[in-house]
């Protein structure tokens, strides 16, 4: 596990999370785990059923997690204080529906904050095997965003070591990515490197797009 990968971008949503948050696909809840540390409530949705067992599993003890069912897009509602989802987008066929799902979860001037992929040229076979049907720039994002109806807040690239390296390794070595020394190096090495970086200045590409957006306080 890439710990200090993950420490990096939970960060870019904590500033957001309010007094109860949605994880959209939580997996089995990584991330959820760090930001709970910052909101005593959280809900946790997951498409497959698997998933949705070993979250409740790994949060029965924890009285202000609620798990269920969830697949984007999704006529549903709710008044949740941010909706949250990581690499998430670039699996949905039809994107902009999901986006409007996440505006309608939250309650008006609450936030919708995603993680997705960056730059269609590192579109590879990893990206093909693990069901990736996009990868976005600020451009697309932005575009997508404002076709949900949300404010953005903070739209930027970040991990721009890590597009490199991952080009490198997918794209012209055809490797999968996976555990093994190169991720070690990565995390301990790479990655508190890019983001000591990436504190001075917002780099011109990167490995991800962070787009924080936000529901409008009217409508």
């Amino acid at each position: 596990m890439a710990v200090n990968h993950r420490k990096w971008f939970v960060a870019f949503a904590t500033p957001y999370l309010g007094d109860h948050p949605i994880e959209v696909s939580a997996g089995l809840g990584d991330y959820a785990a760090e930001w709970l540390e910052h909101t005593g409530k959280m809900t946790l949705t997951e498409a497959e059923h698997s998933r949705i067992v070993a979250l409740k599993e790994r949060f029965a003890d924890h009285a202000g997690v609620s798990v269920r069912e969830l697949l984007l897009p999704s006529d549903v509602s709710a008044d949740h204080s941010a909706a949250i989802s990581y690499n998430v987008l670039e699996h949905i066929d039809d994107d902009i529906g999901g986006l409007r799902t996440m505006r309608s979860l939250v309650r008006p001037g609450g936030y919708v904050i995603n993680v997705v992929p960056a730059f269609p040229f590192a579109m590879g076979p990893a990206d093909i095997a693990t069901g990736h049907v996009r990868r976005y720039t600020k451009k697309t994002m932005r575009a997508a965003m404002h076709e949900a109806d949300l404010e953005i807040v903070k739209l930027h690239y970040a991990n721009s070591l890590g597009l490199i390296g991952y080009y490198v390794s997918t794209c012209l070595l055809k490797q999968m990515p996976g555990p093994g020394p190169m991720v070690k190096f990565y995390d301990t090495t790479v990655a508190p490197m890019t983001r000591f970086m990436e504190r001075a200045f917002r780099p011109p590409f990167g490995q991800s797009v962070i787009a924080i957006g936000r529901r409008p306080l009217q409508g």
